[in-house]
């Protein structure tokens, strides 16, 4: 069992290592480059849609056999349609304005200096999502437009799935000349990877993004020795007319 956990380990060090070496230069990457991958990345989603449609069928077939509740199974199922808006997702990230290096705010001291607030990338994100494997897509590419690397651990659940949506956006990064690496997903659903990511990879993860039930929110929250992005129930209201 140690040398498991060793092993682990391991790969998620190297994964971090890469992902930080990628983040760097994305954050030099021109807009033009970062744009062009996303829409490859569309292209791609849409040529493989085969591949794609056949592993999620896989962890629909599992997800039943495991007694998965309707409501869980609809949250993994992905079909032409859906993969589709995905696509166009990912198509609709590339139009959106540059964020990276946009002056949000800036001011003149009473001594004439100037001083601005500009928008820089964060370097590298750790994503950890439940069920639903179009997180992949949508986090790797909102991602990449703000400059940023990802490291992707989706629940046990959809693991062939996520592991068929990041193949051909990795193929698109490398295709349009930036690095896969920038893209990648925890080697394993083990919960040991969750808590990996969340001591930080020895300072190669910037800031974590939870993505699913308040128990994970909860478990990111306490565990994480990182900055964490997260929420929980929201602020929600309910209005019945009369």
């Amino acid at each position: 069992m140690q040398n498991v956990l060793e092993t682990l380990k391991s790969q998620m060090l190297e994964a971090g290592a890469h992902a930080w070496s990628a983040a760097r230069v994305l954050a030099q990457a021109p807009s033009e480059a970062r744009t062009a991958a996303l829409h490859a990345m569309a292209r791609n989603l849409r040529a493989q849609q085969n591949d794609v449609l056949h592993a999620n069928a896989l962890d629909v077939a599992r997800a039943h056999q495991a007694g998965r509740d309707a409501a869980f199974v609809d949250r993994l199922t992905l079909d032409p349609a859906r993969l589709g808006a995905i696509a166009n997702g990912l198509a609709t990230i590339a139009a959106l304005p540059d964020p990276v290096g946009a002056t949000t705010e800036s001011w003149t001291r009473p001594n004439s200096l100037r001083i601005a607030r500009v928008r820089t990338p964060i370097g590298v994100i750790g994503m950890i999502f439940e069920s639903r494997p179009n997180v992949a897509a949508d986090a790797s590419a909102l991602a990449l437009r703000a400059g940023n690397a990802i490291i992707l651990r989706g629940g046990s659940d959809s693991t062939a799935s996520v592991a068929a949506i990041i193949a051909p956006l990795r193929a698109a990064l490398r295709e349009t000349g930036l690095p896969e690496s920038a893209i990648q997903a925890a080697p394993t659903a083990d919960r040991d990877a969750v808590g990996l990511m969340l001591e930080g990879l020895n300072g190669m993860i910037d800031v974590i993004i939870p993505r699913g039930g308040k128990s994970l929110v909860e478990r990111v929250q306490r565990e994480a020795r990182v900055p964490v992005f997260a929420h929980l129930e929201g602020v929600c209201h309910t209005h019945l007319h009369e």
